[in-house]
């Protein structure tokens, strides 16, 4: 399983790495649009669906994608589309965990399978937006959720439980502890806080996004990464959830080794959006 798993990583770095750091934005675009497409397939898979509709949930959110690509929204300025979708993350991410696994499946068919198809189409237009802003931006916010999760692992494996006997979400993710939380969180300010130093000595021409926050605010700085690492474990609970109504144990197995593409993105599908809305805001 190490072997599998060490092997698809490097597969997909030989494939991510020459898009992302290529100058024109349009390689990566494509490339994150057939993620996006193949975790929109997952997800039509995750909510009952047969393959007819999970293929469609596939071409739906590539003609999505390739709607606001042609409308030219890649470049835009969208603060007000952003804010909305903010919001929606927040508030809907609170009312999803709230209500729980049981509660998933009562929600209609329809409704839940355009929710994610909409919401995977707005995670591209994020992406691809920070990828026109620039590598050190868009790196950033990627490194934020790669920093919560290790942070979330080595603390929660030793601390977890030891200050609180509660688990973080028992009926969606046993596996999570407050402990775990914390770390992430504490992980991501100090990324954030070498971020912006590096910024400032290398006179870096594209700031990443922590370094827009601080020269908001050094206050709104911390309270983003605060923000930001919370938001990204409601990702990540909010696919366990959906994953556990389903009685699956990852969304498929197109990355040997790793599950499927939403069990890589689930944390970023919120993150994203609320990134380029603290940015534009």
């Amino acid at each position: 399983m190490l072997k599998q798993r060490i092997i698809t990583a490097l597969v997909l770095l030989a494939i991510l790495l020459p898009t992302l750091f290529y100058s024109e934005p349009w390689p990566f675009c494509l490339l994150a649009l057939v993620f996006i497409a193949a975790a929109a397939w997952e997800w039509g898979r995750a909510n009952g669906y047969g393959q007819g509709m999970s293929w469609l949930a596939g071409v739906v959110c590539c003609g999505l994608c390739g709607l606001m690509w042609q409308q030219g929204w890649l470049t835009e300025h969208m603060p007000q589309l952003w804010l909305w979708v903010g919001m929606a993350w927040v508030l809907g991410g609170a009312w999803i965990l709230r209500s729980g696994v049981n509660a998933w499946k009562q929600h209609a068919k329809p409704l839940r399978w355009m929710g994610g198809v909409l919401a995977l189409s707005l995670t591209w237009l994020a992406i691809g937006q920070a990828k026109v802003i620039g590598v050190n931006f868009l790196l950033s916010i990627l490194a934020l959720v790669w920093m919560a999760d290790i942070g979330a692992y080595f603390a929660g494996r030793a601390l977890g439980g030891r200050f609180t006997r509660s688990k973080l979400a028992a009926s969606i993710s046993p596996g999570k502890s407050w402990e775990g939380v914390w770390g992430g969180m504490l992980g991501v300010a100090l990324m954030a806080w070498l971020w912006v130093v590096y910024d400032a000595r290398s006179h870096a021409q594209v700031l990443g996004f922590y370094t827009h926050m601080f020269q908001k605010g050094g206050m709104l700085l911390w309270l983003s990464v605060v923000f930001m690492a919370a938001m990204s474990v409601v990702g990540d609970l909010i696919e366990s959830l959906v994953k556990r109504s389903a009685g699956i144990k990852d969304s498929s197995g197109l990355l040997p080794g790793h599950g499927g593409v939403l069990d890589r993105v689930d944390a970023l599908l919120p993150t994203l959006p609320l990134a380029m809305m603290l940015y534009s805001l």
